[in-house]
């Protein structure tokens, strides 16, 4: 199908377009009478009627990430999952260690709170990536101590979808009783993720980065009966005492229908996804000098990060605002004058560092889209070349 809109929409990495399939489930269960109950007001009938639904759609997310049911809780996405996995495993279980081991290409909500860890005492090891922006197991190993309690490493990077060696990671960890927290916020749905085969202790991801509405996510937490997190807000108790306040049934619907509607089409979506990639980098590099930050072979096809010699990235985001919507660094950095830390944590420097844009897609784009955006691109780059000369 292709995208009719203007500016051609190329920042699928900071949010998708919810489903039909998601937008439809959800009105239907924000406006049924029988539904509308709070989940947690299990004395009467419509609030267990509520209550049933929140647990079927539990269920059918724990069936898709290969965990149990009372594993999954509910969050508002992927940065209140990740805290309360480094946040409140670091402090219940401090007396067991207060070494944590992360990368210097994690997600800020990561950064940011493995920094507010260190200023209450906790020591974090921040491993830098090879020049491919792949963090190497071996590295990992070798900063292992005995009072390392965790280590962070996100599945797939944001700005350049390159994918981290999570398995073979996991298997380290697990040899060294070290337990392991996977941010997937860009992996979940598009990848398969099957922690019965993966033993990944500590999972966050976003419905609405694979077509869920915003405003809900999931940390899982793998054997939670015995893995006791301190949670970092306190009420009534909800989510097992660890995430307090009101479930919103919606939201939590849209997101388990948004996961098995990804689950169902993974294949056919990654082979078009795949499709729209290489011909973007083939296209756009025929035409202009391109240097891609992260090799296709490393990286997920959703994802591309580039640079064009002599042009800044502001500048060609400016100059493409009414055509195309695309990232000039990664989505929560944009704004600022900081240039990427996921790329200059892989060595790129100079104008390359500061010439880095990213584009991202999904199931929605097709070949006539990506073909509109590298025309479109070239003749920004023509512009803004004749201002210069």
């Amino acid at each position: 199908m292709t995208t009719t809109t203007k500016p051609l929409y190329f920042d699928t990495a900071a949010t998708t377009q919810m489903a039909p399939e998601v937008l439809a489930a959800m009105v239907e269960y924000l406006g049924n009478a029988a539904t509308f109950a709070n989940p947690s007001s299990s004395a009467h009938i419509p609030g267990r009627a509520a209550s049933s639904i929140v647990e079927m759609a539990r269920s059918q997310i724990a069936a898709e990430l290969g965990c149990e049911a009372d594993e999954v809780i509910f969050t508002s996405g992927a940065t209140e999952a990740n805290n309360i996995a480094l946040r409140g495993l670091a402090l219940a279980h401090s007396d067991h260690g207060r070494h944590l081991i992360t990368s210097n290409i994690e997600h800020k909500a990561v950064l940011a709170c493995c920094a507010s860890l260190e200023h209450e005492g906790f020591e974090v090891t921040y491993l830098m990536p090879n020049s491919r922006g792949w963090v190497e197991p071996a590295k990992i190993a070798a900063v292992l101590r005995p009072d390392t309690l965790l280590v962070s490493l996100m599945h797939t990077n944001n700005e350049t979808g390159v994918m981290q060696p999570i398995s073979e990671v996991a298997a380290l960890a697990a040899e060294h009783g070290v337990l392991l927290h996977v941010d997937a916020a860009q992996a979940a749905g598009k990848f398969r993720i099957d922690l019965q085969q993966t033993p990944i202790d500590l999972l966050s991801l976003s419905a609405h980065k694979f077509h869920g509405p915003k405003g809900v996510g999931c940390l899982v937490v793998r054997n939670r009966r015995q893995l006791r997190l301190r949670p970092l807000m306190y009420g009534g108790g909800q989510e097992f005492g660890l995430r307090p306040g009101t479930l919103a049934t919606h939201q939590i619907v849209g997101l388990a229908v948004a996961l098995s509607l990804a689950a169902d089409r993974r294949l056919a979506d990654l082979a078009r996804v795949s499709d729209l990639k290489h011909h973007f980098i083939e296209s756009l590099g025929s035409r202009l000098p391109v240097q891609i930050h992260g090799q296709p072979q490393d990286a997920s096809p959703y994802i591309v990060n580039f640079s064009i010699a002599g042009i800044g990235s502001d500048a060609l985001v400016n100059q493409l605002a009414n055509e195309l919507a695309i990232a000039s660094g990664s989505a929560c950095s944009s704004g600022t004058v900081d240039p990427s830390h996921v790329l200059r944590a892989m060595g790129v420097e100079g104008d390359t560092l500061y010439g880095a844009v990213r584009l991202s897609f999904d199931r929605n784009h097709s070949i006539d889209d990506v073909s509109t955006a590298v025309e479109q691109i070239v003749a920004a780059v023509r512009r803004m070349q004749e201002l210069t000369a």
